[in-house]
């Protein structure tokens, strides 16, 4: 008889009844997704199982079939990284580079990627749907002593909000998470649980309070002063038409930019009912500016930094010793840049900056010390063990930054992989937190104009933000998060190239370096492109045929519709929404 697979969890049977694995290599197991009630085996999540092609790794599909199980594992930890790729080391779970194409790939549902049973994913889906619907009852922003009608209206405005922050849990966290588990420093399970936590937190402690009804910079108020019906529907229609986009891009694993998405829907409501004086020409050309300086600064600065990694660490005599003398200071510089110039305790610049070296110092001194405690034993074997010969330090003089060179192996690989593993981790901590409390308000800030405009306040004014609809924003995100944002994660982590944690770290390390800098000068950026064009960038320093050619059409094709997209389903849904008004109002 035939072998079968489960794919949840890799095990083989020969049939439904006996799970009895026939290799000498493997233990005989019982399947915990074995359902003996049902009678097909479709129903039981089996296919055909090929032998392994080298011992002690399961298959989890036919070598032709091209459908694996991407959230299983996707990452390339086990690698060298010593000149070329090996195919035999790129395996992951059995399916080989050149048998899974990335846009041919079996995207498993949330029970398989979280291998988790079914009735457990639908109880959370069901519970997360539930709380969407009876929470915004129990908010102080629904209104108080306000009608029926505008009661209504102020809690479809709220289910609209959530929508919008579902999608961007769904798509954007990729941003922070995805090269951490597409490294393999982080599980998917522990990816998505940490980066809930720190995304909420993010949005309720540092999300904006105060925000405007319009999208700052791209639409004319004063075209749309007493026009409050119209200004609400098109707020309205501008959740709508991004919460669509985003949502398909979700479902085929397309990371856009959810900025890009609201001013696309802005465009397309403020063209189509203000006329072409209604838009700011010119802050639209420098959004669209970004599709190419983004991915360009960020695949700049990671080739600069995955070829320092490789040119002083992986080349000095003792590369485990070096990682770890490395990863203190690269620390004290992050953390000092990053409280600097993204969150100045004071606005005296000397003591700013005292502050700012306080934190990097503190920062440094934490690293240094979880690295002694995890990795001191790695350290003091590598330490005892190492010998060099004296030519090797002649040879890596002469080297230069661009030079070709192999990567550390056992102990000493062991030892910069968990270095930049603990670094990479601590890098997409910082990212999750700082992605709640800035992107949240690309849900609430068209979300708190409409309620200010439901319910009596200004139009065009500067509003208040309540700390009710922060919380509502970020439980948005985090049901994203749980329910699909395993998607966006495989094609960050794993379809654009293999990554590691010392690639994952180089990555995540420019991509916050471009934004934190770019954002200082002014310049068009979009977080979620440079996140792109970094991964991208790690790719181009091991060879251009290390990136997914494929994918990176398909993801700078959904780039490019995605402001007509929005603005064509604003026009759409202001359309229907002035309709349905017109008969509530």
């Amino acid at each position: 008889m035939t072998p079968f697979s489960c794919l949840p969890c890799a095990r083989s049977t020969t049939s439904p009844d006996a799970f009895l694995l026939r290799y000498p290599h493997l233990r005989l197991l019982k399947c915990r997704h074995y359902e003996p009630r049902l009678p097909k085996i479709e129903n039981l999540m089996l296919r055909p199982f090929q032998v392994p092609t080298r011992p002690y790794l399961p298959i989890l599909s036919l070598r032709n079939s091209r459908r694996t199980h991407p959230c299983a594992n996707i990452s390339s930890f086990a690698e060298a990284e010593g000149g070329k790729e090996q195919n035999d080391e790129a395996i992951h779970l059995g399916t080989r580079q050149e048998d899974a194409k990335p846009n041919e790939e079996y995207l498993p549902g949330m029970a398989q990627a979280f291998n988790i049973s079914s009735r457990t994913a639908c109880a959370i889906a069901i519970f997360i749907a539930f709380a969407a619907l009876t929470l915004p009852f129990f908010m102080k922003s629904l209104g108080q002593g306000v009608g029926v009608k505008t009661k209504f209206l102020s809690y479809a405005t709220l289910l609209f909000g959530f929508y919008m922050a579902w999608n961007i849990g769904a798509n954007d966290v990729a941003n922070a998470m995805g090269t951490s588990v597409g490294s393999g420093a982080l599980t998917l399970r522990q990816a998505v649980v940490t980066a809930a936590i720190l995304e909420f937190s993010g949005a309720l402690l540092m999300g904006t309070h105060v925000t405007g009804t319009m999208q700052n910079g791209i639409l004319v108020a004063n075209m749309f002063q007493g026009k409050d019906t119209l200004l609400f529907a098109g707020l309205l229609s501008s959740l709508a038409s991004a919460g669509t986009w985003l949502q398909v891009a979700s479902y085929y694993g397309w990371p856009v930019s959810t900025t890009h998405c609201i001013v696309g829907s802005m465009v397309g409501f403020g063209l189509a009912y203000g006329g072409a004086g209604a838009v700011f020409w010119t802050s639209l050309a420098r959004v669209a500016s970004s599709w190419v300086i983004s991915p360009v600064m960020g695949a700049l600065v990671s080739f600069l930094v995955y070829k320092c990694i490789r040119r002083f660490v992986y080349s000095a005599r003792n590369p485990g010793q070096a990682a770890a003398a490395a990863a203190p200071i690269a620390v004290f510089l992050g953390v000092t840049g990053i409280s600097f110039a993204a969150f100045p305790l004071n606005k005296s610049f000397p003591i700013a900056l005292a502050q700012a070296l306080g934190c990097g110092a503190v920062g440094a001194v934490l690293v240094y010390n979880l690295i002694r405690k995890q990795l001191g034993h790695l350290l003091e074997k590598s330490a005892s063990s190492h010998s060099e010969p004296q030519e090797s330090t002649t040879q890596t003089k002469n080297l230069g930054l661009l030079s070709d060179v192999a990567g550390p192996k056992g102990t000493q690989l062991e030892i910069v992989y968990g270095v930049f593993g603990y670094m990479q981790v601590l890098s997409a901590c910082f990212m999750s937190f700082a992605h709640g409390g800035n992107d949240v308000s690309n849900a609430i800030g068209p979300l708190a104009g409409a309620l200010s405009i439901l319910q009596g306040g200004a139009s065009s004014a500067e509003i208040v933000i309540p700390n009710d609809v922060l919380a509502w924003g970020g439980f948005g995100i985090v049901a994203g998060l749980l329910i699909w944002g395993y998607r966006v994660i495989a094609t960050i982590g794993k379809k654009i190239t293999e990554l590691t944690p010392t690639r994952g770290f180089a990555a995540e390390f420019a991509a916050a370096s471009v934004v934190l800098f770019a954002s200082k000068l002014a310049l068009p950026i979009s977080a979620t492109h440079t996140l792109v064009g970094a991964v991208m960038g790690v790719g181009f320093a091991r060879g251009l045929n290390s990136v997914r050619a494929e994918t990176v059409r398909e993801i700078v094709t959904s780039w490019a519709v995605t402001i007509p997209v929005g603005a064509s389903l604003a026009v759409l849904y202001t359309w229907i929404l002035t309709k349905l008004l017109s008969f509530i109002l």
